[in-house]
C-alpha cells in the first residue's frame, strides 16, 4: 500500500510515527534548553493529537482498516515509551517506573495477539484510556520543565496517576479476559 491509496485516518497513524525522531531530536540533542523542550512538547502534542483525531475519522467515516487496527496502537506505543525513555535520560523519570510502564503494553500485546489467534477481538477499556491520556498529560508536562512549583507538582502527581492507572488497568484486563488464556480444547 502506497501513501496515495492510504485514507486519512491512516496518513495520520504514520505522521504519528514520523514525528517520534524529531521529538526525540529536539528534546534530547541538549536537554537543558528551554526552547527545544517546548519545541518537543509541542511535536508531542501535535503527535497526541493525531492519536485522537484518527480513530474519530476512522469511525466515523467507516474507514477502519486492518493496517489502521495495527499501526495506530504501535503508534501510541512508539510515541509514549520513546518520551518516556527520553525522560529517563532527563532525570525526570525513574528507570523502574517506565519499566512497568512498558511491561504492561507488553503484556497486553500478549494478550490480544492471543485472542486474536482464537478470533476475539478486545478492545480498549475506559482504564486503558485514561492511562494513556495521563501519560500524555504526564510527558507534556514533564517535558515543558517550566520552572513553576505547582508545574512540578503537578508532574509528580501524574507520574503517580499514570502508574497507579498502567497498574489498574493492567489488573482489570486480565480480569476480564482471562479466559483468553484459557486452553482450547
Amino acid at each position: 500500500m502506497n501513501l496515495k491509496e492510504m485514507n486519512l485516518p491512516n496518513k495520520l497513524t504514520l505522521f504519528r510515527v514520523v514525528l517520534i525522531p524529531f521529538f526525540v531530536l529536539f528534546l534530547l540533542i541538549n536537554p537543558e534548553n528551554q526552547a527545544l523542550r517546548i519545541i518537543a512538547d509541542l511535536i508531542f502534542i501535535v503527535a497526541s493529537l493525531t492519536d485522537m483525531l484518527d480513530g474519530k475519522i476512522a469511525r466515523k467515516y467507516n474507514l477502519v482498516t486492518n493496517f489502521g487496527k495495527f499501526m495506530d496502537p504501535l503508534a501510541d506505543k512508539l510515541l509514549v515509551c520513546s518520551a518516556m525513555i527520553c525522560l529517563i535520560s532527563t532525570g525526570q523519570l525513574y528507570a523502574w517506573i517506565v519499566i512497568i510502564i512498558v511491561a504492561r503494553e507488553f503484556i497486553i500485546s500478549g494478550f490480544r495477539l492471543i485472542a486474536a489467534e482464537n478470533g476475539v477481538v478486545i478492545a480498549a477499556n475506559i482504564f486503558g484510556k485514561l492511562k494513556t491520556v495521563s501519560q500524555m498529560i504526564m510527558i507534556i508536562i514533564l517535558v515543558a520543565n517550566l520552572p513553576f512549583g505547582w508545574l512540578q507538582v503537578l508532574g509528580q502527581v501524574f507520574i503517580w496517576v499514570s502508574l497507579v492507572l498502567t497498574v489498574l488497568s493492567l489488573v482489570i484486563y486480565i480480569y476480564q479476559n482471562s479466559e483468553v488464556l484459557k486452553e482450547q480444547n
